[in-house]
């Protein structure tokens, strides 16, 4: 990322041939195996998706590690800079689609699916089907009964609220982070940096207490019909995301700490800024749609 001696090159740094991507690469796979084992009743996947994601991280850190040894060298020019800029908005990009689909696909089962499986085509199969959204919650019946457990639903208040609220103020403490790192006021930029980090890891904790408090006392499970599954995979995912952000968030503060970033060349915190924008922008379309509607 961009450092203090990224004006002085030149050139078009071309690194050395590396490992990192292979064995990113390694660590995912474990971590979708273990996941996507564990969620259909295997026990060894949760072991699988720990060791993916220690691997995935510790592939990570020495990845960014080497990048930063390298800007800070002064190998990085213009060029790369630029680069850089491209990268990270075609990954939030792809970030885009990724939650773009996931909402689709809640927005078929409600206006589509549900009341598909109520037409008159499938009453036969199913006469005692409610199409209504969310269907299969507590009141409401369907046949074949017993294939789902009865669960109630979740609204705005006050769990998700906080975490907006949090989310929220999160972005204005980054924003107010970049714009003192930009008037070269280090101390202040360092202060909300850290103000930012400890709002998404409270958002973390609220995520987690509502997921449990979803699963005992509301029932709400991952196989709680497509009501269910759209919930958690468009949360969790969100939360994974809060997640990685926060990380980025952390070690662009433990940079700055040591003065890695100028007031005129610092992409390595402004890329972690635009993801984490990304990450409330989206939080926001899913309080909407999620826990509103």
């Amino acid at each position: 990322m961009s450092s203090t001696h990224t004006s002085a090159t030149p050139y078009y740094f071309v690194p050395a041939e590396s490992r990192h991507p292979a064995m990113a690469a390694a660590g995912l796979f474990f971590v979708i195996l273990g996941a996507g084992q564990w969620v259909n009743g295997h026990t060894w996947g949760m072991y699988s998706l720990a060791v993916g994601m220690v691997w995935w991280l510790t592939v990570l850190f020495q990845w960014f590690r080497d990048s930063i040894r390298e800007s800070e060298g002064g190998l990085y020019g213009y060029k790369i800079d630029l680069s850089y800029r491209w990268s990270m908005a075609w990954f939030i990009f792809s970030e885009v689609m990724f939650f773009g689909a996931f909402f689709t696909a809640l927005w078929w089962a409600r206006a589509h699916s549900v009341p598909a499986l109520g037409s008159l085509d499938n009453a036969l199969l199913w006469p005692d089907f409610k199409a209504v959204w969310p269907s299969l919650a507590a009141g409401v019946t369907a046949a074949p009964a017993g294939h789902i457990e009865p669960f109630q639903t979740v609204g705005p208040f006050w769990l998700p609220t906080i975490n907006t609220a949090l989310l929220l103020s999160s972005g204005v403490t980054l924003t107010i982070a970049h714009h003192a790192l930009r008037e070269n006021h280090r101390g202040r930029t360092i202060s909300f940096m850290w103000a930012t980090v400890v709002l998404g890891f409270v958002f973390l904790v609220v995520q987690g207490y509502e997921y449990y408090h979803l699963y005992a006392e509301l029932n709400l499970k991952l196989t709680s019909g497509v009501y269910g599954s759209t919930f958690y995979m468009l949360t969790g995912f969100h939360g994974f995301h809060v997640f990685i952000g926060m990380l980025m968030l952390f070690f662009t503060t433990l940079r700055l700490q040591k003065g890695h970033f100028t007031a005129e060349r610092h992409f390595g915190f402004e890329g972690a800024a635009w993801y984490w924008h990304f990450v409330d922008v989206v939080w926001l379309g899913l309080y909407v749609l999620v826990y509103w509607l």
